[in-house]
């Protein structure tokens, strides 16, 4: 028996295959000096939020109207062979939480999305295959822990000084993150936010100057000039303190306005007109505002901006606005969210954007069916797959 390996035929049984696990050749190198540390965002996401959005009505209405218009679009589901009415993907997301409806839902994704350049959601397990609910949690209290490959193993929500460790080196991801391009980042997202910063402190500090400038009686400043009995000499410590104190006092302020001012002891009032840089400063801040809306995608003309002329009329710079950035926006969520829950035991179906039901796309959308329809050397099926309708038997 111990020779048997000599006999002619005799063969070893060839040993199985290892299992292999598909990983990036460069993952190593992203995690090298950080492994199984928490990694920081390098933005302060609370700062960018309270100066761009809560108190920049440019930026409010920028990511209102963008984060709006895309929780409104209407959402199908569909996979190779047939598109459903009803799915429990669709009624899932119809009705995350008992919480929120799909339209609170969708617009708090796209919100902090467009704010941090980061959405997270954590699927609760439910009684089914899919998740029971779903929640939108906010991103400057998610952290990444990345493992030794580089790629996350794991999300810390703090809060409090509190916080919850969620594992994602199970088949199932509790946590999906969806995150815009960041070409410095590994980890995290870049937000339209933080490239419009500049101009949100520009937008700002305009506003402020105007405030000020009302509040002083919206009247340019002056100079009180001194003239002693020779024409010459100065004010003693004690006057120059009382004429501060009068100043302040009575001449200063909104409630103010208009109080005429009694000058005496050779004291002689010198008003001081608008310098040319005082009369452009409206156009600084109109600038700064079509910076911010050029910075999400929007036509400066749908924000109120005056001075574009870019667009002919309203329906154009509506249609671009859906076309080149609500759109785009719609399709990366979706598509990441519907792999998602493909993980959960729904996979190969998708969740799109109907783009029929698009009232600034009718026109685009009456064109394509009628070329696509009067282009005979198309098939059936060649023509459903053209306008993102599924497949269907060709009739023969």
């Amino acid at each position: 028996m111990v020779f048997n390996f000599l006999r002619r035929g005799a063969e070893a049984p060839a040993p199985e295959p290892a299992l292999q696990k598909k990983a990036s050749a460069t993952g190593r190198v992203m995690a090298f000096g950080s492994s199984g540390r928490v990694v920081w965002s390098p933005r302060d996401v609370t700062s960018l939020t309270r100066n761009g959005f809560l108190g920049n009505p440019v930026g409010f209405r920028a990511v209102k109207l963008v984060a709006e218009a895309a929780a409104a679009l209407p959402l199908v589901c569909q996979d190779a062979e047939r598109r459903y009415d009803r799915h429990p993907v669709l009624a899932l997301i119809d009705r995350p939480n008992d919480n929120m409806g799909r339209a609170e839902f969708l617009e708090a994704v796209y919100g902090h999305l467009l704010l941090s350049g980061n959405a997270y959601l954590e699927a609760v397990p439910g009684t089914g295959v899919l998740p029971g609910e779903l929640h939108v949690l906010r991103p400057d209290r998610m952290s990444v822990v990345p493992g030794a490959d580089g790629w996350p193993v794991a999300y810390d929500y703090a809060v409090a000084g509190r916080s919850h460790r969620f594992d994602m080196r199970g088949p199932v991801k509790p946590v999906c993150h969806l995150k815009a391009f960041h070409p410095q980042d590994d980890h995290y997202g870049l937000s339209p936010l933080q490239a419009a910063a500049v101009a949100v402190d520009v937008h700002g500090a305009a506003s402020a100057w105007s405030k000020a400038l009302l509040d002083n009686a919206a009247r340019p400043s002056g100079a009180i000039v001194y003239k002693g009995a020779d024409g010459h000499g100065g004010l003693s410590p004690d006057q120059y303190d009382r004429l501060l104190f009068e100043i302040e006092a009575n001449h200063q302020g909104a409630r103010n306005a208009g109080r005429p001012m009694l000058l005496e002891g050779g004291l002689d009032w010198k008003p001081m007109g608008f310098s040319p840089s005082d009369m452009e400063f409206q156009k600084t801040k109109d600038a700064a505002a079509r910076e911010i809306a050029t910075a999400f995608g929007i036509p400066p003309m749908l924000l109120g901006i005056p001075g574009d002329a870019t667009y002919a009329n309203y329906q154009e710079a509506n249609r671009a606005f859906f076309r080149l950035t609500v759109l785009p926006l719609a399709a990366k969520v979706l598509a990441d969210i519907g792999h998602w829950l493909g993980g959960f035991g729904e996979p190969g179906v998708e969740v799109k954007v109907d783009l029929d039901q698009i009232p600034a796309l009718a026109a685009e959308r009456d064109q394509q069916w009628a070329r696509v329809g009067a282009a005979e050397f198309l098939s059936v099926a060649e023509k459903r797959r053209l306008l993102g309708l599924p497949a269907v038997a060709e009739e023969e």
